[in-house]
């Protein structure tokens, strides 16, 4: 009897890739990887000095993330042996016509690393095309994507100004003073019945439109209020409603 074989399952690709798209769903692959990547992380901190505690970090948000890449461009990358591309363009114009292109351009571009987790999306802020050591045969060309958020600006509407007119009082018209507050060395009119101690005992004489200084303030009392003669001479305690500003 005839066994079944079982078909082999294909090895899923294990090769790094580095991809940029555009905001036209163009895109290319990098012709040789980088040999080097930084993601940067970073935030706002701020430090401070204390005493006896020495500097300290004050945490606040994240800064804006960024990416850099480094990478050979070689001036005809489709005769090459190290590509990481099957099918790179023919020469390296083309590679940089894109990337200045996507420099120039005001919309951001997504890098996708196969094989990573890498999926990152930001605007080509930097684009570095050197020459070194006389070398002719490649470009080192180093990119700098930073972080792009979506963001929508909401119009915000103007208040508008009040109809109503101020009113101005008339010349010879003045509005009434506010009432003066009452405290310990305040002159007062005193219209009430004298006593002995805040707490209304021994009752005495009675003030009539008398001017009296308040020497002692006793809060919450039946009769709050201690007064003097203007020249300072004991007079006694009298009631809140006795004590009028003077």
């Amino acid at each position: 009897m005839a066994t079944k074989k079982k078909a082999k399952k294909k090895k899923k690709s294990t090769q790094m890739g580095f991809y940029l798209t555009n905001s036209k769903n163009g895109t290319i692959q990098l012709p040789v990887n980088p040999a080097e990547v930084s993601l940067k992380w970073e935030k706002d901190n701020q430090t401070y000095d204390v005493s006896r505690l020495g500097q300290i970090s004050i945490p606040k948000y994240t800064k804006v993330r960024e990416v850099s890449l480094t990478f050979p461009l070689p001036l005809e990358p489709d005769d090459v042996h190290y590509t990481a591309s099957d099918k790179p363009f023919s020469g390296a114009q083309k590679y940089i016509d894109w990337l200045k292109q996507a420099y120039k351009g005001r919309k951001a571009i997504r890098l996708v690393v196969s094989t990573t987790k890498i999926n990152f999306t930001g605007t080509l802020d930097s684009l570095e095309i050197p020459l070194k050591e006389g070398f002719a045969e490649e470009y080192p060309v180093t990119i700098t994507l930073r972080q792009y958020k979506a963001y929508k600006a909401r119009k915000v509407k103007k208040a508008k100004k009040s109809s109503k007119k101020t009113k101005i009082s008339k010349k010879g018209q003045s509005r009434a003073a506010p009432p003066k507050k009452v405290g310990r060395g305040s002159t007062v009119v005193v219209n009430g019945r004298l006593y002995r101690d805040s707490q209304g005992n021994g009752a005495g004489a009675t003030e009539r439109n008398a001017q009296r200084k308040i020497s002692l303030i006793a809060k919450g009392a039946p009769c709050p209020y201690h007064i003097t003669t203007t020249s300072g001479g004991d007079r006694g305690w009298v009631k809140g409603s006795a004590v009028k500003g003077a």
